[in-house]
């Protein structure tokens, strides 16, 4: 704060005349001293200055003379006596008395020039004490920064620091850590009206704010001073709407601002800082100081996690590997434990990550997902185009796209959990993030039991994709969705889709799938894939849809002519005459046992809900 009239007064020996009996005149603070001896200084004055003058131009009646200064608004009037006049004019005195204007006389001793260093000095001496109290600040900060609640002890340092609240943003605007008296609802709202989306409200609708607002402003370089004021930064909002690099709130009583946090030109976060008061420039250097500490613990916390997580897919590796003493070592300094056995692998998209982390050893595994050989190899088998060519090329084809969507997938977070609370652990992540889960049977650390669980969630996990695919797709049909998405939930069991379309993610164990039989164990891509490409011939074989019943008929019945016959309500000669020409479609020898297996394992996948609810295409 500038000095007060009052301390100018003081220092300076200088006499009250006239408009000092106001209460609170005195308190008035003098931003400068100016000296003019001109009619009407008001042009070269500002306001808040403490005006000089020795009267050299004053006659008569003085109060258009007050009247401009009062208008202008200067902090006081000082009039130099023994120069142009002995004693100060009674025509002033009376203007400055009606006026309210202080009116104070200064001796003859008294040089202007010493009155202006005066108040130049305690400019000065105010400036440095701001400056103090602001590196004191950081200090304090930066103490609390080196604690071990890092960015939450800078938080509540920061509100006691301003005398208000203050409150830590993820980049969506929830609020990761606020303290007592937080309003971080209307940054939060602020925020996303800004980004051009519109806040989440419980009831579906959106509610009007009340308190503070804020509108955009001008130009980057605009200070967050103003009492209202939103800096626009880099595009990535919804429909090209530009993500606020800096927000300012007021309302009465009330003023907040919010401050990016991170580097790059999207932000990772956000900070709010609150006071019933106006901020001062110390306030705002304190504010600044918080937010590079909050930056850099930021990107400090980034990469140490980062190279966290390094560490455990290496100590994952190690423990493939049987090297679990090894594991056990690089693990420790992380803070990390082993559970003990048996344990149970969740397998999860790699968004889960943090949300696995609080539950278990956790790492991120880039293994080849699990693609049945058989299955490839099928793939591959000889079948026919239409047209009557040989249609290795067509069913290959087909499996090599199954074995590349699937590949796209093979990024998952795994997690070793005790095996009594790994369903529970499943279905929060699940439900949590949003996300499907995929559970082993319990295992140890033996080289073969952690590989094959780690193989077991990963198909589980695919499954669980699968069936988030169907539900969503049923709920989307109309209303037939009910019995559509009841199929695509079928023997789920335990670890069903709790809460399909609630926003949770569908959890399979591997339990689930060995009672599926052998369809449960495929990917369910490349099974529709295979099966679409082996019994092509058949389906497209003009209108005669009967050959694949009757595939399906004579496998049922061992090969058995008479018995598949009676199933179909045919005679067994048309029945031979249909396997003839199913034979000669497929290029297949009818006989051969592995031929039929590989026939009545395409007949099944085409007709499995899980898959057939699942598109070829689809990245599951």
């Amino acid at each position: 704060m500038p000095p007060t009239l009052r301390t100018v007064v003081r220092r300076m020996n200088l006499r009250p005349l006239a408009g000092t009996s106001a209460p609170g005149v005195l308190e008035a603070a003098v931003r400068w001293v100016a000296v003019s001896e001109l009619a009407d200084p008001t042009p070269y004055l500002e306001g808040g200055e403490l005006l000089l003058t020795t009267g050299m131009r004053m006659e008569g009646d003085q109060s258009h003379y007050v009247a401009r200064l009062v208008a202008r608004g200067v902090a006081g009037l000082g009039f130099g006596v023994g120069v142009s006049h002995e004693e100060t004019p009674p025509a002033l005195v009376t203007a400055a008395e009606r006026a309210g204007l202080p009116l104070l006389e200064v001796p003859r001793e008294t040089p202007f020039i010493a009155v202006g260093k005066a108040v130049s000095e305690l400019l000065a001496a105010e400036q440095y004490e701001e400056i103090s109290r602001a590196f004191a600040a950081q200090g304090r900060l930066t103490r609390a920064a080196l604690r071990p609640e890092g960015m939450h002890a800078v938080i509540d340092r920061l509100a006691r620091e301003v005398d208000g609240w203050a409150a830590l943003l993820d980049e969506s605007g929830e609020v990761r850590h606020a303290t007592r008296g937080a309003r971080p609802e209307a940054v939060t709202h602020e925020l996303i009206r800004l980004r051009g989306g519109r806040p989440a409200e419980p009831s579906g609708r959106r509610r009007e704010m009340p308190g503070p607002r804020a509108e955009p402003s001008g130009r980057r370089g605009e200070t967050l001073a103003r009492p209202v004021e939103a800096r626009r930064g880099e595009p990535g909002g919804r429909g090209g709407a530009r993500v606020p690099s800096s927000l300012a709130l007021s309302a009465p009583g009330e003023h907040i601002v919010v401050l990016p946090l991170g580097g790059g030109g999207r932000p990772r976060g956000f900070f709010a800082v609150g006071a019933r008061h106006a901020f001062t420039p110390v306030a705002h250097t304190v504010i600044n100081a918080a937010g590079s500490l909050l930056t850099l613990a930021m990107e400090q916390g980034r990469t140490r996690l980062t190279a966290e997580r390094r560490v455990r897919a290496a100590v994952l590796e190690l423990l493939l590997a049987g090297d679990r003493e090894r594991a056990r070592v690089v693990l420790e300094p992380l803070g990390g434990r082993l559970p003990e056995e048996p344990f149970v692998v969740l397998a999860a998209p790699p968004e889960a990550v943090e949300a696995l982390e609080p539950h278990g050893f956790t790492a991120l595994h880039d293994g080849p997902p699990p693609v049945p050989e058989r299955g490839r190899a099928s793939a591959g088998a000889s079948a026919q185009t239409p047209g009557g060519a040989p249609g290795r090329a067509s069913a290959g084809a087909a499996g090599r796209t199954a074995g590349r969507t699937a590949g796209q997938a093979g990024h998952v977070v795994v997690a070793l959990v005790a095996h009594e609370v790994a369903h529970g652990v499943a279905q929060e992540v699940a439900g949590g993030a949003e996300v499907p889960v995929g559970l082993s049977r319990p295992a140890g650390y033996a080289v073969t039991g952690l590989s094959t669980a780690l193989d077991q969630a990963r198909r589980a996990l695919q499954a669980a994709r699968s069936r988030d695919v169907a539900a969503r797709e049923a709920e989307g049909e109309g209303p037939g969705a009910g019995g559509a998405k009841d199929r695509a939930q079928g023997g789920a069991g335990r670890g069903g889709r709790g809460g399909a379309g609630q926003g949770s993610g569908s959890v399979v164990g591997f339990d689930e799938l060995a009672g599926q039989g052998l369809l449960g164990l495929l990917d369910p891509a490349a099974a529709q894939a295979f099966s679409a490409a082996v019994l092509a011939p058949l389906t497209a074989y003009g209108s005669r849809a009967d050959l694949v019943a009757s595939l399906r008929a004579y496998l049922e019945g061992n090969g058995h002519w008479e018995t598949a016959a009676q199933r179909l309500g045919v005679h067994r000669h048309t029945l031979r005459y249909r396997m003839r020409r199913v034979s000669d479609l497929l290029g297949r020898d009818l006989d051969d046992p592995g031929v039929r297996a590989e026939l009545w394992l395409a007949l099944e996948a085409a007709g499995h809900p899980a898959i057939s609810a699942s598109p070829p295409d689809s990245s599951r």
